[in-house]
């Protein structure tokens, strides 16, 4: 079985607190003399019953963890640490999702916010070698007109390259609020040239699916994976190129399935789905991209069709039609490349651009040489 951390892959579905490290987090606690709740450090999220797992544990120890992010220097350092984290993973881009309003009150508004982490993803992209660019995500637990303005900041700032805001997309439960109340919001953010990146189709079932779809017309759909209970509504889906970001870990951890053997990855992949892993919130979950697609592995998915994954991934970025060939062709390399279960030396590296020293691991390295690996804060 080759390395997944060497297979080349783009990161779709990641938050922006949630992709704290977890000794960031205890570093953080610990300067603020904050208590930190039990399920965020005994590394075993999955401990309680799958009934008790649920959005609301989940929702509680997002909001600990959230409530630490009180400066500039740490919204720097989170973005920074996801790029070096998703290097190692051998991700070739990362598409983080924030909602700025949540870090507003410590750095002078939102536009303030915004600017913070769109400069330290520039800068991370730099350091690391991963593109990193941001998506813009509404709440659904905040009035939709709020949305409104989002979009219209993320428009302000919306961009090709990284650094800049590539997307717009709708968070947190999904059973609050009315799905189409959103609907100005995304219609503003489509007009500013904006991917539309909703979730839905995790906690509910095929029918918020279909009303995500119709109301607020993604190019992706965040989780979406239960929109295989309705085999129509994933031909739809499939029929107008709506990719899914299916985050298993996330799935388990949030009790939507009892244990990952029980995720319906491969089904999805059968009816031809587009469908890009994700790791949504390492903090909480305890797992990252890689672990994403070992569970995939562990489906049943060989090398072959891992290798799809990945490609569907790039396919699914937002990213420079350059860039996704570039790394469509490391893809290719890296399953060109010798298996090590079946070589009989036993030390065949996958091909790519980790061997060359020129990816975004090498990229990691010399971020990692510059000392703790902590982004400085330049004068803006």
């Amino acid at each position: 079985m080759r390395d997944l951390a060497a297979l080349p892959k783009a990161h779709l579905h990641l938050h922006f607190t949630g992709s704290m490290r977890l000794e960031t987090l205890v570093e953080l606690a610990t300067a603020t003399r904050t208590r930190l709740p039990a399920s965020l450090l005994d590394g075993d999220p999955l401990r309680v019953p799958a009934d008790r797992r649920g959005w609301f544990r989940f929702q509680r120890a997002y909001d600990t963890a959230r409530a630490l992010v009180r400066s500039e220097e740490t919204m720097r350092r989170l973005v920074l640490e996801a790029a070096m984290d998703d290097a190692a993973e051998g991700s070739r881009r990362l598409e983080m999702q924030v909602d700025p309003t949540s870090y507003a009150p410590f750095v002078g508004g939102i536009t303030p916010a915004l600017e913070i982490i769109l400069d330290a993803a520039d800068q991370a992209t730099a350091l690391t070698g991963v593109e990193v660019a941001v998506i813009v995500a509404a709440s659904r637990m905040r009035h939709p007109l709020d949305g409104r303005t989002l979009a219209r900041l993320a428009v302000r700032y919306a961009g090709d390259s990284p650094g800049r805001v590539v997307g717009f997309g709708l968070s947190n439960d999904e059973r609050a609020g009315q799905t189409a109340s959103w609907g100005p919001a995304f219609a503003i953010a489509r007009r500013g040239g904006l991917a539309c990146v909703p979730h839905g189709g995790e906690l509910l079932g095929p029918e918020h699916v279909r009303e995500v779809v119709r109301a607020l017309g993604p190019t992706r759909l965040g989780h979406g994976v239960r929109t295989g209970e309705d085999p129509a509504l994933l031909e739809e889906v499939v029929d107008r190129g709506i990719s899914l970001e299916v985050c298993p870990a996330s799935n388990v951890g949030l009790g939507v399935y009892p244990c990952a053997q029980e995720v319906p990855l491969p089904a999805l992949l059968a009816h031809g789905a587009q469908v890009a892993l994700g790791a949504d919130d390492p903090l909480l979950f305890q797992s990252r991209l890689v672990d994403q697609y070992e569970i995939a592995r562990s489906l049943g998915c060989d090398d072959a069709a891992l290798a799809e994954l990945a490609r569907g991934s790039i396919r699914a970025s937002l990213a420079s039609p350059r860039s996704k060939q570039q790394w469509l062709a490391q893809v290719e390399d890296w399953l060109a490349g010798p298996d090590p279960a079946s070589s009989a030396t036993g030390d065949g590296a996958p091909g790519g651009a980790r061997d060359r020293g020129d990816g975004p691991a090498a990229g990691r390295r010399e971020a990692d040489q510059r000392g703790s690996g902590r982004p400085e804060a330049p004068s803006r």
